[in-house]
């Protein structure tokens, strides 16, 4: 199993060596020829806007739209989250998303870069420990559509991560923690979709 860690702006490189640490293979996908190389993908926090431009640049949109809509395991973090989504509440006119997950998502929901915090999340999937989640300038997810199913909440009720089939996300960033499980869980949706 290959396991792709998109790598065209954001944090992407934390992502691969998190996969590495858990003896998952990962590459770097820039190109189509690299994403027919790998086995499912991880889109990485960064600057959303950013992300979703690249992807129409890179010639990566289409071709990943219509790989999910044939199976293939995809894993949004923070803005990764964001191009996921099929409903971006604050978007700006221009911002090129995916819209594959049914979900409607606020972006940078908790204000600012100074706004950002962690926080120990029960994560009932993932069993226990809680799970400790970064968030920085992190979205919300205000919405889920019939088939999502939330994965993780604030104390308040606020959903923070959700899978939907072949599909997950989450509104913080586990890769900045040495906390595997969420990763480990993608590889579990990789390997039964293969």
């Amino acid at each position: 199993m290959v396991i792709g860690v998109l790598a065209l702006q954001g944090d992407f490189r934390e992502h691969g060596q998190m996969l590495r640490r858990i003896g998952i293979d990962a590459i770097e996908v820039r190109l189509p020829a690299d994403l027919a190389r790998v086995d499912g993908l991880i889109i990485p926090g960064g600057e959303s806007t950013t992300i979703g431009k690249l992807l129409v640049r890179f010639e990566l949109m289409d071709l990943l739209r219509q790989r999910i809509a044939d199976g293939f395991p995809v894993y949004g973090t923070c803005a990764g989250a964001i191009v996921l989504s099929n409903q971006v509440l604050d978007a700006a006119a221009d911002q090129p998303v995916l819209g594959v997950l049914d979900v409607a998502i606020r972006r940078n929901a908790f204000g600012r870069q100074v706004d950002s915090f962690e926080v120990d999340l029960p994560v009932p999937i993932l069993g226990d420990p809680p799970f400790h989640a970064v968030f920085i300038r992190a979205p919300i997810i205000e919405r889920i559509g019939r088939g999502v199913e939330p994965l993780a909440r604030l104390d308040d009720g606020t959903i923070v991560a959700v899978q939907q089939g072949h599909l997950l996300a989450t509104a913080f960033h586990p890769e900045l923690t040495t906390d595997g499980r969420f990763h480990q869980h993608f590889a579990a949706i990789v390997e039964r979709s293969r």
